[in-house]
């Protein structure tokens, strides 16, 4: 991490500032709280109200009090790592950041006063008695994925899957070094014997399904609303997918997309207007929470996909985990396997923890549609997505101006930010906010087209809002934009 995105980052799931001035006993709460979630990183030295960069240099017996906050004000104690990062504080001296590094942990971790937190979007939330134990009897369950799978061997891991995922971080060492230096992939046990974790054979493994026959993807399209059997079965469709986790994800979605249809009509403007089924990051994030978050250590079933007339559901092993209920879905995360989460994140997968969820929601609200829905039967937690058009053809008067108020709602509040940056959005910046905000997905030619200035000039003005009005999600192809309000 840079000194630029500490100070520019948002406090999120799994970062925060802090002021050198700041108390161990406070320090103790986010330490705490980070390492009953996700985990996360605290950068200390740096105003968590203003972000100006005090630094550490000039409190040698502060920094020295507060490295010992993860021995001695938590119980049991964290184990963390930490870096000084050279800078320029606010006075325009040379000084140091101190960026401490909490692993998530798969223990219940306390304060002094005995009080459990947990990160919670940017805030840390005291838990109740309730949460405290559900969290103590799911992290049990959690740290699956560090357990060895048995006869499982160095040769059984595709070096060249390592290899790229190594690249892609940054990593400079061998994809064996990076194996035993990181999250615990390669372990030595009391004999000398290398061992493969359960994270590391689904990950990088060359055929995971040896290990795991259960842990793949299958896909089902029913005809009709119904699931029916014996002579009356209706499936019309049945695929699996097999490999690594980001081979199921890739090849899921992929194969998904080409079951979604849409549906063209004249919308309200006089222009024509297409639907999908499904908005594609519906698709996307549904696919990818369930082969991030299913429990592992099920192994009866594999993830199943189902598609009717009128809805998606998607059955993945495992209920919803630690303290995410379907009443505080939307706001609140838990990962049942971290590593992969991190995994997937890298690849853009995973934007931020805890978002993906909300979004879907806001997607769907946008849309008139109604909201997720869940299910537990027998340990296999069953989500349906409705579909979509469904509402949307109705041409419902209604539907039409609630997506239109939320497209204004969030435009007026790009506005509003850019009036307290004392900055003033263009007409045509306002125009590519507003085509961004009605399909993520338009190319820079579309918008050119649409606002009636050059792709250059389309490519000049995104840079200028990158990063304070717009975000780039997933590559340049297949990627979309994300508006920051």
């Amino acid at each position: 991490m840079t000194i630029q995105e500490i100070t520019t980052r948002k406090e999120d799931q799994t970062f925060d500032c802090k002021s050198i001035q700041i108390d161990p006993k406070a320090l103790a709460i986010t330490i705490v709280a980070f390492a009953n979630a996700d985990g996360g990183d605290i950068a200390i030295g740096v105003s968590d109200k203003t972000r100006k960069i005090e630094g550490v240099d000039q409190h040698t017996e502060k920094l020295n009090e507060l490295l010992r906050v993860p021995l001695d004000f938590c119980n049991p104690s964290v184990s963390i790592t930490s870096d000084l990062l050279p800078c320029t504080d606010k006075d325009g001296n040379e000084n140091h950041i101190l960026l401490m590094h909490i692993p998530a942990s798969s223990e219940l971790h306390t304060n002094q006063a005995d009080e459990a937190f947990m990160r919670v979007g940017d805030k840390s939330r005291r838990l109740s008695f309730e949460e405290r134990i559900q969290l103590m009897y799911d992290k049990g369950e959690r740290y699956y994925e560090d357990t060895v799978v048995y006869d499982a061997t160095v040769d059984d891991i595709d070096m060249a899957a390592v290899e790229r995922y190594t690249e892609l971080i940054g990593y400079t060492k061998s994809a064996k070094q990076y194996l035993h230096e990181n999250n615990s992939f390669i372990t030595t046990n009391a004999k000398g014997e290398e061992q493969v974790s359960v994270a590391c054979i689904l990950l990088f493994g060359k055929y995971p399904q040896k290990f795991f026959p259960r842990g793949r993807t299958r896909f089902i399209r029913y005809k009709g609303t119904e699931e029916r059997v014996g002579a009356e079965m209706n499936v019309i469709k049945d695929v699996t997918f097999e490999g690594t986790i980001l081979d199921l994800v890739k090849a899921t979605i992929a194969y998904l997309e080409t079951q979604v249809e849409e549906h063209t009509f004249l919308g309200q403007h006089g222009q024509f207007v297409t639907h999908r089924d499904y908005p594609k990051f519906v698709i996307q994030e549904m696919v990818v929470n369930a082969c991030c978050h299913r429990a592992y250590n099920i192994k009866g079933t594999e993830i199943q996909i189902k598609m009717f007339d009128n809805r998606l559901v998607f059955e993945s092993p495992g209920r919803l985990p630690g303290t995410v209920k379907p009443s505080n879905i939307r706001h609140t995360h838990f990962s049942r396997n971290p590593k992969i989460a991190q995994f997937l994140k890298a690849y853009n997968f995973v934007k931020e923890f805890g978002e993906g969820v909300d979004r879907v929601c806001r997607e769907l609200e946008a849309n008139g549609t109604p909201h997720l829905s869940f299910h537990l039967d027998d340990f296999i937690l069953k989500i349906t997505v409705p579909k979509v058009t469904e509402r949307v053809i109705e041409k419902d008067v209604n539907v039409i101006e609630k997506v239109i108020k939320t497209h204004q709602e969030v435009i007026d509040k790009v506005i509003e930010k850019a009036v307290a940056l004392n900055e003033k959005l263009t007409e045509n910046r306002i125009s590519i906010i507003k085509l961004i905000i009605e399909n993520p997905y338009i190319s820079k030619s579309e918008l050119s087209k649409h606002v009636g200035i050059s792709e250059n000039s389309i490519s000049r003005n995104i840079e200028a809002m990158r990063d304070k009005y717009l975000r780039r999600v997933g590559p340049n192809k297949g990627g979309f934009w994300e508006i920051i309000d």
